[in-house]
């Protein structure tokens, strides 16, 4: 810490209560009243070294008053300052610290104490001193934190925005070019040479965050002003929103606690430091950092960002700065974490969650990516290789999960739900095993919905998009309507005929470009390599195996559609006419017997014609 001796004398005053008195053995004939307390002096030391307790005390004395008493109330410092202007007049032994020339310069212009009373006065002397705790991290550090004490009188002298500049200046350059923190320079390492001589190291390098916590102990009236400092001297909007970030987790503790609903408890992050400011306090000072966050995407992570919607959703702040939060989350949704989406609901509104505030984020993240809508192809698919669908493509996985974790609760709407749900374009979805994950979990949680209603959720999803194992699930799940688990079926088997039938079509192509019965295989090179007839009957045979797999899964699912049908009461209506048609025909012997020859010729011709066709073969 930068240190200045003044004066040569040694203590001339002493204190009783809230009275400085003189040692010097004379007599007082003037006292100058700071505050509470009142300081017995000598008019000719004073009246040497400033202009305006000459001026004061020279117009007191022209009256008939005998006893010379002063007040000087609104001196900058107060009587700490004070005091030490006394003994510089005395010529008492003082020292200069960063924490003390702030005030002791202001006293000292407040009382004009210019060359003019005396070369090297007390203001040529802070000027200079200042000069030196300007040029340490440190010391300029603590010199403007003493400036709010003083403030209209630091900003009138150009003090505040002297050092403020200063560090600005540090902050800007590579910190390990200079020896500014003075954390750095007791963060030295001691390593043992081999003949037992210790010796202290370099200071480790440092990061570009190194000032982050220094700066954050300043008032936000100072802080303020050093990151206007920073934008004009073109600091990057990363570190500057990085700083921004890093005071208010000093300053609001909202910003240290992740909420719990499962255990009902808050958890503080530990090594955060929990601020006094009052709640009011604390919205005003989330809507000033919110406004100096840099207009830039990504230059804050959007976790941080929900970080200051949670706390301004807690903290009641205005709509203004809710909304701007929004908008910056929203612009960069693709890059959001499903646990921070999960607001807590701070309104009257009886979800758990703050659907109405995802929605609008959403809503937001649409408007801005809208252009990437026209980039799609069959069946729903994103062209491959458009990075401009990739965060639609996210925000979609992330919807799907964020409807799944609020699906849960029943005071949720199916409209609400729906309308989330729908905001996301088809195209979006790869496949639509998350969306069909979360309507699962809706009717698990709201058994009392209707068949109306849940066949107007189950239109959410494309039952053409479902993977393997989800239409192996929906198929078999009794909470669908009967119509979309007919819907799962239906183009399984669909889909399980076009594979098939696209097996066998290759195959005959194949087969009709060898007749020899070897399969062409391309090369690298362009030409065709010949493969034998006996690994050719090896891949049938896998490809026997793959077809005898899939008519096993579908024979599943139509016995899973029969125990399901059965239930239902017009299938039992449908088996009931037809055991009485069963009924009718047994009453009739001889239709039923005409029935039975035919069949037997029937099947008769069917065996004929097989073996007719293996005789051809």
């Amino acid at each position: 810490m930068a240190l200045m001796q003044l004066g040569t004398k040694s203590e001339a005053f002493h204190r009783e209560g809230h009275s400085w008195l003189c040692t010097s053995g004379l007599p007082s004939d003037v006292t100058i009243e700071v505050g509470e307390m009142s300081f017995h002096l000598h008019k000719f030391p004073l009246l040497s070294k400033s202009g305006l307790l000459e001026k004061l005390i020279e117009e007191f004395c022209s009256g008939d008053r005998s006893v010379c008493v002063l007040k000087l109330d609104d001196i900058p410092g107060g009587a700490k300052s004070f005091e030490l202007v006394i003994k510089f007049c005395y010529g008492v032994k003082i020292e200069l610290t960063a924490l003390n020339v702030v005030g002791l310069r202001c006293a000292a212009e407040y009382l004009h104490m210019t060359d003019d009373y005396g070369e090297g006065n007390l203001i040529t002397q802070t000027e200079a001193f200042l000069n030196d705790v300007f040029s340490d991290w440190a010391d300029a550090i603590k010199a403007l934190e003493t400036c709010q004490q003083v403030l209209p009188y630091a900003q009138d002298l150009h003090v505040v925005s002297r050092c403020i500049d200063s560090l600005a200046m540090k902050a800007c350059a590579d910190p390990n070019l200079f020896n500014w923190r003075a954390s750095e320079c007791n963060n030295t390492q001691k390593i043992s040479i081999w003949n037992g001589i210790s010796t202290a190291t370099k200071p480790k390098s440092t990061g570009d965050d190194w000032w982050f916590g220094d700066v954050s102990s300043l008032s936000f009236p100072l802080y303020k002003l050093f990151i206007f400092a920073l934008e004009s001297r073109s600091m990057k909007p990363e570190k500057i929103a990085a700083s921004l970030m890093c005071y208010a987790n000093r300053y609001i503790p909202l910003m240290n606690r992740q909420s719990s609903f499962s255990s009902g408890t808050n958890y503080a992050n530990p090594g955060a430091s929990i601020s006094s400011l009052s709640e009011a306090d604390q919205r005003a000072l989330l809507e000033e950092i919110v406004g100096l966050l840099p207009n830039k995407r990504e230059v804050t992570s959007t976790h941080l960002l929900l970080k200051l919607l949670r706390a301004a959703m807690v903290l009641h702040a205005s709509p203004s700065c809710k909304e701007n939060l929004e908008k910056r989350v929203g612009a960069q949704l693709d890059e959001a974490s499903l646990v921070d989406l999960l607001i807590p609901n701070m309104g009257y509104v009886d979800t758990l969650y703050d659907i109405d505030c995802v929605h609008r984020i959403l809503d937001h993240f649409m408007s801005v990516n809208l252009h990437s809508s026209h980039c799609i192809i069959e069946e729903g698919q994103p062209l491959s290789g458009s990075g401009s669908l990739t965060p639609m493509t996210m925000v979609a996985a992330l919807m799907d999960g964020y409807l799944a974790e609020v699906a849960p609760d029943v005071n949720l709407k199916p409209l609400k739900f729906e309308t989330l749900a729908s905001v996301i374009p088809d195209y979006a979805r790869p496949n639509d095993d998350g969306i069909y994950h979360a309507i699962d979990i809706y009717l698990k949680a709201h058994p009392w919905m209707t068949d109306c209603e849940k066949e107007q959720l189950c239109r959410l999803m494309d039952c053409q998009k479902l993977s393997l194992d989800a239409s192996s699930h929906a198929a078999q799940n009794e909470r669908l309507p009967l119509r979309v688990i007919v819907q799962v079926l239906f183009f399984e088997q669909l889909r399980l005929r076009t594979s098939i039938s696209s097996w066998f079509f290759v195959d005959n192509v194949e087969s009709s470009r060898n007749p020899s019965g070897n399969l062409g295989l391309p090369k690298i090179d362009g030409s065709r390599q010949m493969v034998p007839v006996q690994d050719r009957v090896k891949g049938d045979g896998g490809m026997k195996e793959r077809v005898s797999e899939l008519e096993k899964e579908c024979f599943s699912m139509k016995e899973a559609l029969q125990k399901i049908v059965i239930t239902k009461k017009s299938w039992k209506t449908f088996a009931k006419r037809l055991v009485s048609k069963q009924k009718s025909q047994l009453c009739n012997p001889k239709e039923s017997k005409r029935c039975s020859l035919k069949e037997q010729a029937f099947s008769g011709n069917g065996k004929q014609n097989h073996n007719n066709a293996q005789v051809v073969h």
